[in-house]
This record gives structure tokens, C-alpha cells and sequence, in this order.
């Protein structure tokens, strides 16, 4: 029986969109900005500071500066408490809370690394939702971004996304076998819907 379903996407594809038109079909929790917001709480940060690492890798510069100040303060018993919020320390809760969901289950996990974090888990169906170049930038322009916006965007975020699927878990993205659906968003939102539906009942009816 699947009880969990990921969602991985090229960012202008319609992802969180069509993750969230499941959770609404099947009535489970959609967790996607409800992410961002427990990682920031248990993090005791602003969430703004969880979206900026994110699905990025931090820069060369900043890990060697992480690197020098944990060798520097290491050991002194008067080093203040300090909440560090980067790349490493959000993958690490998201990826304790994502686990937690998957033994509840009835959820629907998009992005931040939830295929790969679950990927030996029998009750997950794996998602990567893709769209030609022309309607990623079509539907960013539909959400209010310039032309030029959309076009740097539908290229930038996925280019940090592949960094960060590479630099953590050492595949490229995306890394196909690690799903079990790949479905082209261009074919309309409802028809995603219903195939992603169709294909998890199909695949839960031969497992346990």
C-alpha cells in the first residue's frame, strides 16, 4: 500500500501545484511550505533564513569559513550557543522530519531530497514532474515574473537543485531511477493528477 508520495521538479514545471491538487484528492497533508515552516521552528530561525539553503548548496568560500570556526572554537568552554542555519544543518532536519512523516504517513513530501531520504521505503511512490523550457517560463510569466525573470529562474534554481542532489547524495539530477513516475506537467495539471493516482493505486496494489 503506498502512504507517501514524493514530489520532485524542475522548478516552473507545476510541481508544487499538482502535489498540492493530490494532497487534496486523496485528503492527506501536503508538506511543502509546511516544511520551510517546521524546519524554521525547530531551528528556532525565520523561516526566510530556511528558504535561502534550501536546495542550494552553500559556496565553497562559506564551507571553508565553517570549517575554520568550528576548528577555532572546538573545545572552548566559552563558546556561545550559536544556531547556524546553512545547507547541511536544513537537509539534516528536513530530512528527520521526513522520516517521522513517513512512519504517519497519508503525505505528500515535495522536494527537499524526500525521494532519496525515503528511497528504501516500500510504501513511497517516487515523482519527478518536468516541462518543456516554453512552459516553465509560460507559467512563471502567469504567476507575475518578467520575461527575463522567468527565463533566469527556470534555469538558476534547477542548476542549484542539481548541485545539491550531487553534493549530498552523489547522484545527477535528476537521477531517474530513483523514480517511479516521470510525467511532462505540459499535458495539463489535471491529467498529472489523475495519471501520478492512477500509477501509485496500480504500483500499492502489489506491495503489502
Amino acid at each position: 500500500m503506498i502512504r507517501i508520495i514524493t514530489i520532485d521538479r524542475e522548478y516552473g514545471s507545476g510541481g508544487n501545484v499538482i502535489a498540492a491538487a493530490l494532497a487534496e484528492r486523496l485528503g492527506w497533508t501536503l508538506w511543502d511550505q509546511r516544511m520551510t515552516h517546521e524546519i524554521a521552528r525547530r531551528m528556532d530561525c525565520d523561516r526566510r533564513a530556511v528558504e535561502e539553503h534550501e536546495e542550494r548548496p552553500d559556496s565553497t568560500s562559506y564551507r571553508l569559513f565553517k570549517a575554520f570556526m568550528r576548528g577555532a572554537f572546538e573545545g572552548s568552554p566559552n563558546t556561545p550557543h550559536m544556531t547556524i542555519v546553512d545547507t547541511e544543518c536544513v537537509r539534516e532536519v528536513a530530512q528527520a522530519i521526513q522520516l517521522e512523516l513517513a512512519e504517519t504517513g497519508n503525505c505528500v513530501l515535495v522536494g527537499r531530497g524526500s525521494a532519496y531520504h525515503l528511497s528504501e521505503r516500500s510504501d513511497a511512490f517516487h515523482v519527478f514532474i518536468y516541462a518543456t523550457f516554453a512552459n516553465k517560463v509560460r507559467r512563471l510569466r502567469s504567476i507575475g515574473k518578467t520575461e527575463a525573470e522567468a527565463n533566469e529562474l527556470a534555469q538558476t534554481v534547477d542548476r542549484d537543485r542539481a548541485a545539491f542532489i550531487k553534493r549530498y547524495f552523489g547522484h545527477e539530477w535528476p537521477a531517474i531511477h530513483r523514480f517511479h513516475l516521470m510525467i511532462n506537467s505540459s499535458i495539463g495539471d489535471s491529467v498529472a493528477v489523475d495519471t501520478i493516482l492512477d500509477a501509485a493505486r496500480r504500483v500499492g496494489e502489489t506491495r503489502p
